[in-house]
């Protein structure tokens, strides 16, 4: 196998590459002004450590992965056309008004709390730019008014002359019946044909969203008509660029919904928060393979802190109406909270609540942390660590990066010290607490809100500080057991690499498998059996356009469920593809009361209010190669030999500096069981085992944390054994 995937972060862009039997990782710093930058050089640094010419790795790799962050950009930026937005005459206010919520989406919880002082976001598309066109469906899509075609074309042309440079449709009920959203198109091309100067992109909203939900589904239009251009010139060029580098196969886009496909069949929307969902799916592909049972991810970069659950069984938790940037979209996108909380988020005094805040903004990679000496002036995370002896400023990132302690204690004392009255050390071990407190309450709030106890989960830290901040995340959540998976510090380019080409389509309805007023299930087996052969015809066709023999084509039929008008939603994986008899009716309302009661607890399952499935989807996908992670754990623990140096460090909870030892991981063979306090140091993170830790070394720099000390007969080395025997 030889293959390159990068997934490109706030702060750091990420390479992972496999040439043979070789597995290499590498960091460069994001180039945010030319994304392209920050790609060539990361893979040149993975190309270096194998003295391979980097044109020719890229003449030979079976494919190139990407994960990109250009959308995010763009909608911070606010980079984007001129859109217009054509709606169902008399719903030209849905998107402004938001359904009351335009004020608060997106917002941090403290400022959901003081929404009169909240204000809403620079609409995407301004209401001059919206226009109503007279036409209406019914629910079921039935034709109520015909579409005035006269009326449209007067309205496109007031739009065009308006400035009009990219157009989005979405009428109501279209997701029933798109007659009318494909005739509003035909128009458009009519009057500005492709190949005259000024023809403009037009998405349609039930190409977008299969669901209803006339505001989610119109806001998921305009943002994916915002970026369009934005996304189509960068990867256009990035894979132009690697074309002219001797890569001639279609660059591989890594989507949200937790898979991949090549740019002529990805949309722009589907790019956002593509990378950290490239994290999950490695989780979901480490949890198989080591018998892991739950998992929660975590990955601590430089500039946010992202959570997922991969739940034992293959149940994956979506995010139906996601919330990006300021606006409530409509996109089946595995599901992540992400908060302000790495490396690079900057702390200040909080006046309110005389401590300290942290995140949620970042100083990125420019000008990056005061330490960096390149700018910054704000004290970060990152500062901190350096200044309670964590950080080698020598040999951070490789020593390709030099930090400086003298440019994070002016910061830290300018910023904090002198409002707080309180020593540096302090005031870095009070940014060490709350920034930990605040991922592991962002977890259990997480765990808790979907059902789940968290001492069922074992804990994945992975991203760049993730090892770092591990110990001190599950002390705050009571967690004994953590993982630091192979690859940690580029383990999004790793599930990257591992991705499978997907696709997902979806459709709304409202249909009662048991009806609880009637006593009776459903079986109109062939209506819900044509949906289902609908959806998988739209994946089947997106996958044999780009090249995949038909015979690998697999299907995967999920159901969104829930009893009666609950909120509550959980996604059922069907054992068939196809209803056939009652008995398939059963092994779904069955499958559906163990999963429900799973999360809720026994017993919380109301069959009496009726079941019904609001959802179905169907993934179409085709499994490709994947790389085999190995064994995580030694046949054999290692006693750990003299330490390469040590050092003082500062731990919350004990008072005064603590001897540490210091261990370069190359020094430390597989195996080795390190007992804290220590610190152990590689080319591309650093791990901190705090005192009442241990940390037993696995291959590809996996590394098993556990509480307690590793002495015979201890709860660790019982834990460790249980853990031995899932791995």
């Amino acid at each position: 196998m030889k293959r390159v995937a990068v997934d490109i972060g706030g702060t750091f862009t990420d390479c992972f590459m496999v040439w043979n039997e070789h597995t290499i990782q590498s960091k460069a710093l994001t180039t945010h002004h030319n994304l392209a930058l920050g790609f060539r050089e990361a893979l040149q640094a993975s190309c270096a450590k194998l003295d391979l010419d980097m044109l020719d790795v890229l003449s030979q790799v079976d494919s190139v992965r990407y994960a990109t962050t250009l959308g995010t950009n763009a909608l911070i930026q606010r980079k984007g056309p001129k859109v217009a937005l054509l709606v169902t005459c008399g719903y030209e206010s849905t998107v402004p008004l938001a359904r009351g919520r335009g004020y608060g989406e997106g917002l941090s919880e403290k400022s959901q709390a003081d929404l009169p002082g909240a204000c809403r976001p620079p609409p995407l598309v301004p209401v001059p730019m919206i226009a109503g066109v007279r036409e209406r469906l019914d629910a079921v899509g039935n034709v109520l008014m015909p579409l005035d075609e006269n009326d449209l074309r007067k309205k496109i042309r007031n739009l065009v002359d308006r400035g009009a440079q990219s157009f989005c449709v979405a009428l109501v009920n279209s997701v029933s019946n798109p007659v009318h959203e494909r005739r509003i198109q035909e128009i458009l091309l009519e009057e500005y044909p492709e190949h005259m100067l000024g023809a403009m992109p037009i998405v349609m909203s039930h190409k977008v969203a299969g669901r209803k939900g006339e505001y989610v589904r119109a806001s998921s239009t305009i943002m994916d008509a915002f970026l369009h251009d934005v996304m189509y010139h960068g990867l256009s060029s990035l894979e132009l660029n690697l074309r002219e580098s001797s890569y001639k196969k279609p660059m591989l886009v890594i989507h949200n919904s937790g898979g991949m496909a090549q740019l002529n069949s990805t949309d722009a929307l589907q790019t956002i928060h593509s990378g950290p969902v490239a994290g999950v799916s490695a989780s979901e592909h480490l949890a198989k393979e080591a018998d892991l049972g739950n998992v929660i991810c975590t990955d601590m970069g430089g500039t946010s802190f992202d959570i997922g659950l991969v739940v034992e069984g293959g149940v994956k938790h979506y995010d139906f109406n996601p919330v990006i940037e300021r606006w409530m979209v409509s996109v089946p996108m595995i599901h992540l909270v992400t908060l302000g909380a790495g490396g690079g988020s900057i702390c200040r005094y909080d006046r309110m609540y005389h401590t300290v805040q942290v995140g949620p903004e970042s100083a990125g990679s420019n000008p990056g942390p005061a330490c960096y000496d390149r700018g910054g002036l704000k004290p970060t995370v990152a500062d901190a660590d350096l200044l309670l002896g964590y950080l080698d400023p020598a040999n951070y990132a490789g020593g390709a990066i030099k930090l400086k302690a003298n440019r994070a204690k002016q910061a830290i004392e300018d910023e904090i010290c002198e409002a707080l009255d309180i020593s540096v050390t302090e005031a870095a071990l009070m940014i060490k607490r709350k920034v930990d407190a605040n991922m592991a309450n962002g977890i259990a709030t997480e765990l808790r809100a979907r059902g789940y106890d968290p001492s069922n989960f074992t804990m994945l830290a992975y991203g760049g500080n993730g090892p770092l901040h591990g110990c001190g995340i599950a002390d705050q959540l009571g967690i004994n057991r953590m993982l630091v998976p192979p690859f940690c510090s580029v383990f999004s380019a790793v599930g990257a690499g591992n991705m499978h080409q997907l696709h997902i389509h979806e459709k709304s309805l409202f249909m009662w498998i048991f009806d609880s007023n009637t006593r009776r299930l459903y079986n109109d087996y062939e209506t819900f059996n044509n949906i289902v052969a609908e959806l998988e015809e739209n994946g089947r066709q997106d996958l044999l356009r780009q090249g995949m023999k038909p015979s690998d084509i697999q299907h995967r039929l999920e159901l969104d469920m829930r009893y009666g008008n609950q909120l509550a939603t959980t996604t059922v994986v069907a054992p068939k593809l196809r209803f056939e008899s009652i008995d398939d009716v059963m092994a779904i309302i069955k499958q559906f009361s163990v999963d429900y009661g799973n999360r809720f607890g026994k017993g919380s399952e109301a069959p009496e209010a009726g079941i019904r499935i609001n959802t179905v989807r169907v993934q179409s996908f085709v499994e490709l190669e994947t790389v085999n992670l190995g064994k995580l754990r030694a046949e054999r623990t290692v006693p750990v030999g003299p330490a390469d140096g040590s050092r003082k460090c500062h731990f919350v909870g004990h008072e005064g500096p603590v001897d540490t030892a210091v261990y370069k991981h190359e020094s430390l063979e597989v195996g080795t069981v390190v007992t804290g306090p220590a610190v152990v140091v590689s080319a591309v993170t650093t791990y901190l085992v705090e005192p009442g830790w241990t940390m037993e070394i696995g291959v590809h720099g996996a590394a098993w944390f556990m509480r307690g000390t590793a002495t015979a007969g201890g709860k660790a080395e019982k834990a460790s054994n249980k853990l031995k025997a899932k791995a």
